[in-house]
Formats: structure tokens, C-alpha cells, sequence
């Protein structure tokens, strides 16, 4: 009898679902966010270790890929409850903190990894596509302790999220600028890399102001609306439609926009978090329910599953020591000077420093874009530092997020993440 591969995948669920939370568990008795847990949850189940998606049970399917787009989904998920969470008028207090952080977060990594690679030998091409790659910062590994700490909404959680955004754009454009123009040798395509350039910059610009014009403007009005008619906000069907617009806003956010779809999924719960508080606590209980008992430790562990530290070449330790430390210090010192410059106080800008380390799966993709326009080769030190860099800044960022917290507060459910903030 042939062997279902749909079944084989329930199975391998299961699995992942009961090391997230045995691990997320563990993590929470020492002290740790339960993100930590599963993110060592996922490298103990990957190929490091226990290599799961070559078991017997799983070995007839790609188990990497069949999880990827559950795992996708958990970061959508996790980035519409953040928007739901936070409240505009306070991400606009912090603008001037979130534009200088967002700023020098981003261009301090590079200014510092481009030399660092030649140093090593590489090319000026490969040294800056590795800094562009280190430019970029995942929210959702900080966003998630911050709201387990109860955080989210206090000064320094607005400006990583305010910050976030601007970091996601600029990250984008160095992405699109460093492409364009290695891409082209003669003048006639640097003038066309020129017009493509130009060109994503109307897109993503046409998109932050139409989707957060449509988000803020119509969107209440229509859930307002469907939420008056009993016939189809029954059954959760409030909470149905919710899901359906954040969806659709981030598939404009990198189909027609060009900007990172986990931009569109927070566009869309900004604006769904005004309407009327009885439908807003309908949607936020029902996608809570799905994205923390389902798929957000799908998300976690699928970091560790595409991981394979076994095969790290050690000549590449000393070249990946150097850019952790690159890494590190671009954030916390870049982003940490911005949010000074713009005036918070020492500790407070540690904090958005500290909060911006992780490069997650916005850097895994940044440097597969590398390794698909032939800057980057796989089998070379500088990309196996890189990828070792990015898991490492994510698996430290949640413990470093907790160390600059005030060290009394209790971790609180995300349910109860309103009630604890700041």
C-alpha cells in the first residue's frame, strides 16, 4: 500500500506541536520567554540533531517544505495581533526616535560588515550584499517577547514596531539598490537599473499610503458594518472575515507593493483594531487561539529544521565571530543611537537596540536572494557565517530582550499582554 504523504505530515505536526511546548515550557521555568524554548525546540529537531525530516516515518516527504507555508502563516498571524495590539497615536509619538533608529539600524551594518568581508578577502560585491543581509531586522522574534513580558505597548515596544517598519523599507530598497547595480555593466542597463529602482520606490510607497489610508479609513466602517448584521458575523464569522483581509493585505503588501508581507498583515490589524471593542475581542481571541496553539511554534521550530550546524566549516569560525559581533553591535549601537538622538533616555534606548538583534526569516530570505543572483555561493565561509550569524542573533535576541526588561515583571499569556502593559 502506498504511503499517504498527508498522514505522514499530521504526524510530523504533532511532533513539532509537543516539543514547542515542552521546550517552551522548560524555557519558562528557567526564566526564558517560551519563543527561546522553541526556537531550541526546532534546531534539537532539525538536522543538527536529531535530523527529523529524515526519519523513516517522514523520509518519502519534503517535510521543510510542506511545513514552510504553515510556518509563513504563524508570522502573519503573530504580526496582525501585534496591530491589533498597538495604538497609533502612540507609535506617532515615537516617529522622530523611529526614523533615526530605523536610519542608522539599518546603514551601521553595512558601513561595518563591508570592510569586515574584505578584510576576509571577499569581494566589495559579496561584502555589501553580506551587509545588506545584516541590515535587515525580524520584529517578530522581539515583538513576541515583548508581548509574553507584557511590554508591547510600552514606550520601547511602539518605537521597535514604529522603528520595524522603517527598517523593513529600507531594508528592502539597500536589497533592490545592491542588486541593480551589480546586475549592470554597460550604461544602458544602469540607466534601466536607474528606471527599476524608481520604480520600487512608487510602488512601495503607493502601497504603505493606500493600504494604511485603506486600513485606517474603511476597514472599521466595514467590519462595523458586518458586525450589525447577525447573518454573517455569526459562528465567528467577524472573526472570518478579519482573517481574510489581513491576508489579502499582505499578499498587495509583496505582490503589488513590494514590501515584506508581515507589513501588510500589521497594516491590517491597525486598522482593525478600531473598530467596536466587542468584535475586536472576538477577532483577537479567535486568531490568538490559532496562532499560539497551532502555528506560531510551527513557525519557531521551522527556523531549527532548516538548520544544520553539524556542517559548519570550521575555517569560517573566526569570519563568523567577527560578524556576530557586527551584528550585534550595529543594532544595539545604531538603532540604540538613533532612538538617543531622538530622546529617550540611556536605558530605554538600549532596550530598541537590544530589540532590533534579531535578523530571523527576514535575513534567511535576504541571503537565499544572495545566493539566487549568484553574489553569494553556498559552499563558501562567507555564506555559512551569514547563516550561522542570523540563527545565532535569533536564538540570543529573546534572552537579551528579557535581561533589559525590568527584571520583576511576570510573564504574562498573550491574552492577558493588555492588562501588563507598560
Amino acid at each position: 500500500m502506498e504511503e499517504n504523504p498527508i498522514v505522514a505530515f499530521f504526524l510530523a505536526l504533532a511532533v513539532i506541536i509537543l516539543a514547542a511546548r515542552v521546550f517552551g515550557s522548560i524555557a519558562r521555568r528557567l526564566g526564558q520567554p517560551r519563543v527561546l524554548g522553541e526556537l531550541i525546540a526546532g534546531i534539537v529537531l532539525g538536522p543538527t540533531l536529531l535530523n527529523m525530516p529524515h526519519w523513516m516515518l517522514f523520509e518519502f516527504i519534503r517535510l521543510d517544505e510542506m511545513v514552510k507555508p504553515l510556518a509563513e502563516l504563524g508570522v502573519l498571524f503573530l504580526m496582525f495581533i501585534i496591530g491589533l495590539e498597538v495604538e497609533i497615536a502612540e507609535l506617532a509619538k515615537v516617529g522622530r526616535v523611529a526614523l533615526l533608529a530605523g536610519v542608522i539600524g539599518a546603514l551601521l551594518p553595512v558601513a561595518l560588515t563591508v570592510p569586515a568581508g574584505m578584510y576576509f578577502g571577499f569581494s566589495l560585491e559579496a561584502s555589501l550584499f553580506a551587509g545588506v543581509t545584516l541590515a535587515a531586522t525580524s520584529v517578530s522574534i522581539s515583538a513576541q517577547v515583548l508581548l509574553e513580558l507584557g511590554h508591547l505597548r510600552s514606550k520601547e515596544g511602539n518605537a521597535l514596531l514604529a522603528t520595524a517598519l522603517i527598517d523593513d523599507v529600507l531594508a528592502i530598497l539597500l536589497v533592490s539598490i545592491t542588486l541593480a547595480v551589480f546586475a549592470g555593466s554597460g550604461s544602458g542597463e544602469e540607466s534601466a537599473s536607474a528606471v527599476a529602482l524608481l520604480i520600487i520606490l512608487v510602488k512601495m510607497a503607493a502601497y504603505i499610503g493606500i493600504a494604511f489610508g485603506l486600513s485606517w479609513f474603511v476597514l472599521p466602517r466595514v467590519m462595523n458594518w458586518i458586525t450589525s448584521h447577525p447573518s454573517i458575523a455569526q459562528a465567528n464569522g467577524t472573526a472570518a472575515l478579519a482573517i481574510m483581509f489581513m491576508l489579502t493585505f499582505a499578499w498587495a503588501a509583496e505582490a503589488l507593493g513590494g514590501v515584506a508581507m508581515i507589513t501588510g498583515a500589521f497594516i491590517a490589524g491597525v486598522g482593525l483594531s478600531r473598530i467596536n471593542d466587542h468584535a475586536e475581542k472576538e477577532i483577537e481571541e479567535t486568531v490568538s487561539h490559532i496562532a499560539y496553539a497551532f502555528l506560531m511554534p510551527i513557525f519557531f521550530i521551522s527556523v531549527g529544521l532548516e538548520t544544520d550546524l553539524s556542517t559548519f566549516p570550521l575555517s569560517a569560525l573566526p569570519l563568523a565571530t567577527v560578524l556576530l559581533a557586527v551584528a550585534l553591535v550595529s543594532k544595539v549601537g545604531g538603532s540604540g543611537l538613533g532612538a538617543k538622538l531622538g530622546g529617550f533616555t540611556n536605558i530605554e534606548s538600549l532596550r530598541v537596540g537590544v530589540c532590533m538583534i534579531s535578523r530571523g526569516e527576514v535575513g534567511l530570505i535576504i541571503a537565499a536572494l544572495g545566493l539566487s543572483s549568484g553574489i553569494l555561493q553556498k559552499d563558501d565561509p562567507l555564506f555559512a557565517s551569514l547563516f550561522l550569524v542570523i540563527l545565532l542573533t535569533t536564538v540570543f535576541t529573546p534572552i537579551l530582550v528579557r535581561m533589559v526588561f525590568p527584571k520583576d515583571d511576570s510573564f504574562s499569556s498573550p491574552k492577558q499582554a493588555k492588562g501588563h502593559a507598560s
